[in-house]
């Protein structure tokens, strides 16, 4: 197995992938961040919002597992959801319209919190009754499967893929928060939580396996044509 090294006295660890995100509401997310960002106090700082980001899912995590109490509590989930997007969206963008950015510590930070979170927000789920916990479980397995997905690929062909057929996590978080308001408004759709649950968690699988292939055969020939130089 090989890896890339550095020495004691360099902490450079080659070129940072270069971010590729393009879902549905990149543009218009884009400006709002920028725009955000550029009125926040100064106090506000980017692991300030990178621990909101996580805390929020571990609330909304909570609010799933509040809800044998009362159906409200899908609202606190899509609160919870809002203040996630909030802090994970934003953490990159301030440290970027500031000139103040990490890369390499924000990556990591950011995609370890990003499981623990999808840990905290998949756990409560899974004990609210919506969705059978090994449906639940399945799903959660199949996330972070594509999360080492993705940090592998932007490892080795150096392009962070945040978003795949237009969906990324603005949009998985607005498909989540529309599926909890239509469970309020219509309890019996509460019934097709556990088929969904299986469906998204084929889906994510499916696409792992298939842009992993993709990627695989593309890097096997980028290398096998080094052989000819």
């Amino acid at each position: 197995m090989t890896s890339i090294s550095a020495t004691s006295t360099d902490t450079a660890v080659g070129p940072l992938a270069r971010r590729d995100l393009q879902g549905f509401t990149s543009a218009l997310e884009k400006k709002t961040l920028i725009a955000i960002a550029r009125r926040l106090p100064a106090w506000v700082s980017p692991d300030h919002l990178t621990g909101l980001g996580v805390l929020s899912l571990a609330g909304a995590g909570l609010c799933y597992r509040l809800l044998a109490v009362t159906p409200l509590a899908l609202l606190g989930v899509n609160g919870f959801l809002f203040l996630n997007w909030f802090g994970d969206s934003l953490d990159g963008t301030l440290a970027r319209v500031r000139e103040k950015q990490r890369p390499r510590y924000g990556f990591y930070v950011d995609h370890l919190l990003d499981a623990v979170g999808a840990i905290l927000l998949f756990g409560g789920l899974s004990a609210s009754g919506l969705a059978s916990m090994t449906a639940v479980a399945c799903l959660l397995i199949a996330y972070l499967l594509l999360q080492i997905h993705i940090a592998l690929k932007a490892h080795a062909t150096g392009i962070f893929q945040i978003a795949f057929a237009g969906v990324g996590g603005t949009e998985a978080r607005l498909l989540l928060g529309t599926a909890n308001v239509l469970v309020l408004l219509m309890p019996d759709l509460a019934v097709v939580g556990t088929p969904l649950a299986w469906v998204a968690a084929m889906t994510l699988i499916g696409l792992v396996f298939t842009d992993g292939l993709k990627t695989g055969r593309n890097l096997d020939r980028e290398e096998r044509l080094q052989w000819l130089e």
